[in-house]
């Protein structure tokens, strides 16, 4: 397995975000702050890398036909594990409030379970899991960064520049939007489209 091409392809090639387009709801809603941001990657990171190594050790035990519910009930229980950790941690559980347990249905954990973990070795898919956890957390982070500098003149919660005015909407749905929007836009004009 070449190691630097699989990070190119689950960070750049197919980014979940900006590539496959998945992921977009946790993406705009609590990309406000770098640290909101962290901490959702850090969940759907865990969820993508364990439900992946759950789901190429029993692959061969489950009927074809059962797949899907097995597949998605191993992630909903992981959500639920990540849900309860959260609870101990009140701030970080109010700002991503709704968005962590709609990690359940978040379309990069059960495309990745579907697409590579049920056809391939644990060692491949916790890579797997790794690899587009990375680049969930990376289109994430970015896009936090930017809202936040922009919308509220802070990094990581603490004020950068006196004197400036931070552009609100930044923080709005609408910025959240407009920098998604610029950022698929760079990433497709970057990426050689087949």
């Amino acid at each position: 397995m070449n190691y630097f091409y699989e990070f190119k392809k689950g960070a750049w090639l197919k980014n979940p975000v900006l590539v496959i387009t998945l992921g977009l709801c946790p993406a705009l809603a609590v990309a406000t702050s770098v640290v909101n941001a962290l901490w959702m990657s850090l969940a759907v990171t865990f969820v993508l890398v364990i439900s992946n190594i759950l789901v190429s050790l029993v692959k061969n035990y489950i009927p074809e036909h059962i797949r899907l519910p097995v597949f998605v009930t191993i992630i909903a229980a992981l959500v639920t594990i990540v849900e309860l950790t959260f609870n101990s941690l009140e701030s970080y559980n109010k700002a991503l409030g709704i968005y962590l347990p709609l990690i359940a249905v978040n379309f990069i954990i059960l495309g990745r379970a579907e697409e590579f973990a049920s056809k391939n070795d644990v060692i491949s898919s916790a890579l797997d899991g790794l690899i587009f956890g990375a680049g969930f957390s990376i289109t994430l982070i970015v896009l936090a960064s930017i809202r936040e500098i922009m919308g509220a003149n802070t990094f990581f919660g603490y004020p950068l520049l006196d004197n400036v005015q931070p552009v609100s909407v930044m923080i709005l749905a609408p910025g959240a939007f407009f920098i998604l929007g610029l950022m698929l836009w760079g990433v497709n004009t970057v990426i050689p489209k087949k």
